[in-house]
């Protein structure tokens, strides 16, 4: 067994990457792993809200390698041709997890943090003097490490052997989807792409490309084919308009990516024997909010009370429940409010939709403010 740590992070997206970097920035024997490579194209819709940039400002992440492209309005078209147009309530950013990730690795590597890529969790026990054993195993080699703390940034795929209770998420199996595009002219905004079993998702990023996601039925992908272009032209056959987007412009080869299944929380999930951050503790319709946001305040929250654990002010049962606690409180109303919005949007009734927010015109724009976090509770100063 090596060296005892004080934390091993797993999982090095968004929120491990930035959780390691703020507890090695205090002083935290950190380690990042994950099972994949770096730097890697994920399936995500890459999406930076008002409230993301927000909390990178906060966490002191600068993101000046790179241009991110910039949206001010949500464009919302519906399979029959209607559309919603909403402003967004700040400026928007859209940005690669290609190079997002390799920047928050760059960042957190610099703040102490060791990192460490393919390498597959075995197991992770949590002892009786309150340490954790982690089990990994890179290539031919098999690691044990003792540490005091575990974060849990896996996404929707948990380690070997572990399990969540099965109420605490949603029966319908998705697939998310992922391309970049080349050729497709846009403009500043987002645009979401009602379809059969789902929606598409299409937003600017970095150098001229459209990142083009989605999240479809799994009952619905069956049949359109094995590749994602083939699925994604398969989704667009039940919207004209996102046929003719598509049509524009040629997927960029190597940025193809899929992950399946996907089921969508019924309630956060914040603690198994450790604390959860990202889509590992809530996993929320694309439509209904923003991803990057959710995890970085959940990083935010976890790195406060794991620090306060590690300093020893508190012990384990209050840092279980403190975070518990306090993600719950941030994180369940934006989730009943988001499922609400998801059964609304697929609802027979959706074609009547756009003439409604004619009607209406603070409609749409309601509704997007509904599905972010607050101002209030985006950063904390």
């Amino acid at each position: 067994m090596s060296e005892p740590l004080d934390v091993v992070v797993v999982g090095a997206g968004i929120a491990g990457s930035t959780c390691a970097l703020q507890l090695a920035r205090q002083g935290h024997r950190t380690l990042l792993l994950d099972r994949q490579s770096f730097p890697r194209h994920k399936t995500c819709g890459e999406f930076m809200s008002p409230e993301t940039k927000e909390m990178l400002e906060y966490l002191k992440i600068q993101l000046q390698e790179v241009t991110p492209s910039t949206m001010d309005h949500a464009q919302i078209i519906m399979p029959q041709g209607g559309q919603i147009v909403a402003p967004l309530p700040g400026p928007a950013y859209g940005i690669s997890r290609h190079e997002l990730d390799r920047i928050l690795h760059k960042q957190a590597e610099a703040a102490g943090a060791e990192i460490m890529t393919k390498a597959m969790i075995t197991g992770i026990k949590l002892l009786e003097d309150d340490h954790y054993e982690v089990q990994v195993k890179q290539g031919n080699e098999r690691l044990s490490y003792r540490t005091k703390s575990v974060i849990g940034a896996y996404g929707t795929k948990k380690p070997r052997g572990m399990t969540s209770p099965p109420e605490l998420r949603d029966e319908t199996v998705y697939v998310g989807v992922k391309s970049h595009y080349s050729g497709l002219r846009m403009s500043a905004r987002v645009e979401l792409y009602f379809c059969e079993g789902g929606y598409v998702g299409i937003s600017p990023i970095e150098n001229g490309i459209a990142n083009v996601a989605a999240l479809l039925t799994l009952d619905t992908v069956q049949g359109s084919g094995k590749s994602v272009t083939d699925i994604l032209q398969a989704a667009s056959e039940t919207n004209g308009r996102l046929a003719a987007r598509l049509a524009e412009g040629e997927p960029v080869q190597g940025t193809q990516v899929s992950i399946a299944p996907l089921n969508l929380s019924n309630v956060p999930e914040p603690w198994s024997q450790f604390p959860h951050i990202g889509d590992a503790m809530l996993m929320i319709p694309p439509l209904c909010g923003d991803g990057m946001s959710i995890a970085l305040r959940s990083s935010i929250l976890c790195a406060e009370w794991t620090h306060r654990y590690l300093r020893e002010d508190i012990g384990f049962a209050e840092w279980q429940e403190g975070y518990t606690k306090d993600a719950s409180n941030e994180f369940t109303e934006l989730l009943r409010r988001a499922r609400r919005i998801q059964k609304l949007a697929f609802a027979k009734t959706n074609k009547y939709y756009p003439a409604l927010a004619r009607l209406f015109p603070g409609l749409a724009t309601y509704l997007v403010k509904a599905t972010r976090l607050s101002e209030m509770n985006a950063a904390r100063g």
